[in-house]
């Protein structure tokens, strides 16, 4: 139990309470004025043991400064380019505000506010990352026993608008390819695989199988500020991607001349290929991605717009769900479910037309009416 010892300072008395924590260290906490705070105390302090619920004040005292500086170098999990957006996101705007502050004493409605002054002046994209940050370390500060429960959770969060697809018919991917003069194989492949960027540029010729139609998806070569970082892809999956009949003499002809182990698409300089970049409206130079999109009377639109293209292909071509998400290397159906719902509309209408088959077929198709 706790015991509530007096003592003199300049100041007049005070109450000092020694008590065990629950590994058996004996600790104490002086300072209060009257011995009923000091009572009211103890009895806190017994109740939260009781409870499980005790937290040793000495680490209720590091700073989010400090919990995040260890978070950020733990990351080791992290994509080179995700890491990149978490730990811009920590410098910008985390610890600017959170930096100096103890764990124990953020709260929830500051962390409300804060999210909603970002929110004003940032797109939901940034202020999701950012909290998502502080919600992490702050976790991570629960796990430790730094504090109880994590008061960045259930915060209002601004909700993230999803852009529009661009879906390329037949006809406009082959305009498309056929205006990028050099590039026109990477765009046929990029429209009829649905592979990411990084994902094509990192292919070698010995990622090509040519007797069975299949490009082997191995490694990633993102651009990371002005590096390419080389990695797993981005599910750290490895996949086998179809690649249709028309195609094959194009690659075996990219092929040709090249060692298994060089690039498939290789940079001008050699190496791997960068993104192209979309005209700005102050540089009166366009990349051959935006040239080709004008030659062929196209939208605005991203290279990444043609895994889209890719996805909307295959299911017009009668690809199921799950086949879709194996080609384009999703975590599970669900995502691409979630991610291309609009696509799979006509099923639902063969769903219903099915049905209706079905219940005129059956033995109470004469009971109930039947649609034209």
């Amino acid at each position: 139990m706790a015991t509530i010892e007096p003592y003199s300072t300049a100041g007049g008395r005070r109450y000092r309470v020694r008590y065990r924590t629950p590994d058996r260290r004996q600790t104490d906490k002086r300072g209060f004025t009257t011995k009923r705070d000091a009572e009211r105390f103890a009895r806190s302090v017994e109740v939260s043991k009781d409870r499980g619920e005790w937290i040793n004040p000495a680490d209720a005292r590091a700073t989010v400064g400090e919990l995040g500086a260890v978070w950020m170098t733990n990351r080791t999990n992290l994509k080179p380019s995700t890491l990149r957006t978490t730990e811009s996101a920590w410098r910008v705007h985390v610890e600017p505000r959170w930096g100096a502050t103890t764990v124990a004493a953020v709260r929830f409605s500051d962390v409300e506010t804060w999210v909603a002054n970002l929110a004003a002046s940032r797109s939901p994209t940034t202020v999701l990352r950012a909290h998502g940050v502080l919600f992490s370390i702050l976790a991570a500060a629960v796990r430790d026993r730094r504090i109880l429960s994590n008061p960045a959770e259930g915060v209002a969060l601004p909700r993230k608008q999803r852009k529009a697809h661009v879906y390329l018919s037949h006809e406009q991917l082959h305009a498309l390819a056929d205006a990028a003069g050099d590039h026109r194989t990477l765009i046929l492949v990029l429209g009829y695989t649905g592979l990411r960027w990084g994902e094509m540029a990192g292919l070698r010729v010995r990622d090509v199988d040519l007797s069975r139609r299949r490009l082997n998806v191995e490694r990633n070569a993102v651009e990371v500020g002005s590096r390419i970082e080389v990695g797993t892809p981005k599910t750290h999956k490895r996949r086998s991607v179809p690649l249709p009949g028309f195609l094959v003499p194009m690659v075996r002809e990219q092929c040709m001349d090249n060692a298994p182990n060089g690039i498939l698409f290789p940079g001008p300089a050699g190496g791997f290929i960068r993104r192209p970049r979309l005209r700005d409206t102050t540089d009166r130079h366009s990349s051959w991605f935006s040239s080709a999109l004008a030659r062929a009377r196209l939208e605005p639109m991203t290279p990444h717009d043609l895994r889209h293209t890719a996805a909307s292909l295959a299911v017009s071509a009668g690809a199921n769900v799950k086949a879709v998400q194996r080609m384009l290397g999703h975590a599970s159906a669900a995502m691409t479910l979630d991610v291309y719902s609009d696509l799979f509309d006509d099923d639902l209408d063969a769903v219903g037309a099915a049905l209706n088959h079905a219940v005129s077929t059956s033995g109470v198709g004469k009971n109930v009416g039947t649609a034209a």
